[in-house]
């Protein structure tokens, strides 16, 4: 019950999250069978691809999320910090948490990842990086039942805040 509820609240970062997959499967030309970008149920959104033919366009639409999402959400931060624009900052807040809450692929997505690191273990030595990958995104998941999707999204709010008022101890 209270997962729908969040997906209500978080929508712009489900939408963005499954328009990143698509995204992707277009420019690598593998066909889309079906997209459903938000609904309130279980999942919370889809994308129904054909068949991979090779493994950087299978690492890149499985992960796809990660990049966009996080993108995105500090690009969206960084705007809230360094420009206050009084109400549409707090837009800008909710729009970059909603959508850094939903930044880490799916376990389905750290399946596929999975089965295709495994394929095409012998003919692309780089398939080893999609197992770690395929371990921090089930690490992910694991802890999202203690909120770390929106930890995550704090620690991106607050580097964007560090980046844009120039702390450099950072780097």
């Amino acid at each position: 019950m209270f997962r729908w509820l969040i997906a209500l609240v978080t929508f712009p970062g489900i939408i963005l999250h499954e328009w990143a997959h698509k995204f992707f499967c277009d420019r690598t030309k593998v066909p889309v069978y079906k997209t459903c970008y938000f609904r309130l149920g279980n999942p919370a959104g889809y994308v129904i691809h054909g068949p991979v033919d090779n493994y950087g366009k299978a690492f890149l639409i499985a992960t796809a999320p990660f990049l966009v999402n996080t993108a995105v959400a500090v690009i969206l931060f960084f705007i809230a910090v360094i420009i206050p624009l009084g109400l549409i900052t707090y837009l800008l807040y909710w729009l970059g948490i909603s959508i850094a809450m939903h930044s880490f692929p799916s376990s389905e997505d750290a399946d596929n990842l999975w089965h295709y690191s495994k394929r095409a273990l012998r003919r692309n030595p780089l398939a080893l990086f999609g197992f770690p990958v395929v371990g921090l995104i089930k690490l992910a998941g694991i802890l999202s039942a203690i909120w770390f999707d929106l930890l995550y999204a704090v620690a991106l709010l607050i580097l964007a805040a560090l980046l844009a008022k120039g702390d450099t101890f950072l780097f």
